[in-house]
């Protein structure tokens, strides 16, 4: 199980994309997200995800709203801006050179 340190490269791409996916969504929702479409191996805690969902919105690349549920609970929710789609898509097209990269290295050692 890799630590939530080792994902931190990777965790505005993951936010970015599941946002892409499934929106608008709390942060406890994301956190679960991530967890099931990686079947279980990536698991970001809330000390992780938090200032990254800070740090996405200020960039412009998420939305974040207050909403209050049936119940009277507030949460926030957030979901991709058009800034936010752009980002995903130069941070994939990053993300796929770099693994490939990683990926021959490993062939070769």
């Amino acid at each position: 199980m890799p630590k939530s340190d080792s994902l931190q490269g990777a965790l505005d791409l993951l936010i970015l994309k599941v946002l892409s996916r499934d929106a608008p969504l709390h942060g406890y929702a994301l956190m679960s997200a991530i967890r099931r479409l990686s079947g279980d191996v990536l698991r970001v805690e809330e000390g992780s995800l938090y200032p990254a969902l800070h740090r996405l919105e200020e960039e412009g690349w998420i939305k974040g709203a207050w909403i209050t549920r049936d119940s009277g609970h507030r949460s926030r929710v957030y979901q991709l801006s058009a800034a936010g789609k752009k980002r995903l898509a130069t941070e994939t097209g990053r993300w796929e050179e770099v693994s490939d990269a990683i990926r021959q290295v490993l062939r070769l050692a």
